[in-house]
């Protein structure tokens, strides 16, 4: 820890609280109010294993998981809940009302729309559905908000999988599981590839603000070259790209995001400095070669700390997370939510456990908070953008000088 760091004030949540935000790495169907969750499964006839949320939190969405496995249980229930359009668009809005609650000035929503799509619902029409949700949360921010409070926004970010096959959803797991082996990895391509037409399309037919492209799922055994032409296709049709890597794998997962896919933002990249992870002759080096290369290309890391812990038992507190490195070496990080009811936080935990940990600050912590609204995917034009960054820049500078903060944190 420096010396700044040791001195640093110390934020009260309600100031974080206060303060503009952003979360660029949020899945909707690990985001949704328990309240809602046990409303949506009793009216479709999904069974819980609990019907009350004490219940829920106390077997499902824990505070501690075993593994990535146990932490991925809960989404079988909300993703089963999610199988219209009423029920995707009711979700989404309050997902951005509870943002907007805490100061969360813009959000990017991420889910595969392969997951939710039916008979009568396709991959248009349940982007649609989201569009709705969270238009609406904008529309009610923006009749009610203050001269100072910036205007909430929002963009899509559509999630390929990488161990998908074409039209998978939860309805032909326990088809797929029957099968004697995966399908070959072509399959993965053409799945992915699919869903980047689908998205594209949507984009410019409907005017939906889909403004980036991902990859989830398992990392190991599934490389990210299997969606090389996904990725291609939404590089030339203008999506912005994002990957999740370094979460189950390690580095050399970060540099196939980066070098196979083009990634302009890494998901976690939790696993950067894991060297021991590295099969390489000079693994060491190559770690320092490949952090270099992000910093120096200011691809943004997307982190999530809550959500690691939950799921790396080698991570044993906050203070393990190399978020705290990645800050001193001045690379470009974003503090995530990832799963706000599976991980049981929101933004504003995040940055606390994150000042508290690591004593960010006032030129850390903000540098941190811009990094979130100037590397997001904006749907708007770059003037637009730009004018929208400064807006939200300066309600912070005056929120941080109503505090009393008066040393220069620009530098």
């Amino acid at each position: 820890m420096t010396e700044a760091m040791k001195e640093a004030p110390r934020f009260s949540r309600e100031f974080l609280k206060s303060l503009p935000k952003t979360d660029l790495h949020v899945h909707l169907d690990g985001s949704l109010r328990l309240e809602t969750l046990i409303e949506l499964a009793a009216s479709k006839g999904v069974e819980l294993p609990s019907e009350t949320p004490e219940g829920l939190l106390e077997l499902v969405f824990k505070e501690r998981y075993r593994d990535l496995p146990d932490y991925l249980h809960g989404f079988r229930y909300t993703c089963a809940v999610l199988d219209d359009a009423e029920a995707l668009e009711r979700v989404a809005f309050e997902l951005a009302q509870d943002n907007i609650e805490e100061g969360v000035r813009y959000i990017e929503v991420r889910f595969a729309p392969q997951l939710h799509v039916r008979p009568g619902l396709d991959v248009g029409q349940v982007l649609a559905a989201v569009d709705r949700g969270l238009a609406r949360a904008a529309t009610g921010h923006e009749e009610t908000r203050t001269v100072e409070d910036p205007p909430f926004h929002y963009g899509i970010i559509a999630c390929a999988m990488r161990m998908f096959t074409e039209g998978f959803s939860p309805y032909h797991a326990q088809l797929l599981e029957s099968l004697p082996h995966w399908p070959s990895h072509d399959v993965f391509g053409i799945a992915s590839t699919s869903l980047a037409r689908a998205v594209v399309e949507a984009r410019d037919r409907l005017g939906i603000p889909v403004v980036g492209f991902d990859l989830a799922g398992a990392e190991s055994g599934y490389p990210a070259s299997d969606h090389i032409e996904a990725f291609a296709f939404a590089h030339k049709h203008f999506l912005k790209k994002t990957v999740h890597a370094g979460e189950a794998y390690g580095p050399e997962s970060i540099f196939q995001a980066i070098t196979d896919l083009g990634a302009d933002r890494i998901g976690h990249g939790t696993r950067l400095y894991s060297a021991t992870e590295v099969d390489r002759e000079d693994p060491e080096r190559y770690i320092q070669q490949l952090s270099d290369s992000i910093a120096h290309r200011r691809t943004t890391i997307e982190v999530c700390i809550t959500s690691n812990l939950q799921t790396m038992p080698w991570l044993e507190k906050v203070e393990d997370h190399p978020v705290g490195r990645m800050v001193r070496e001045r690379m470009s990080v974003t503090l995530c939510t990832d799963n706000r009811l599976v991980s049981r936080t929101t933004v504003t935990d995040e940055l606390d456990i994150a000042c508290r940990a690591f004593g960010f600050d006032p030129r850390e912590l903000r540098n941190v908070i811009a990094v979130g609204f100037k590397r997001s995917f904006f749907p708007g034009s770059y003037r637009e953008k730009r004018a929208y960054v400064r807006q939200v820049m300066d309600q912070f500078d005056r929120l941080m000088a109503e505090a009393g903060v008066v040393r220069d944190y620009n530098q």
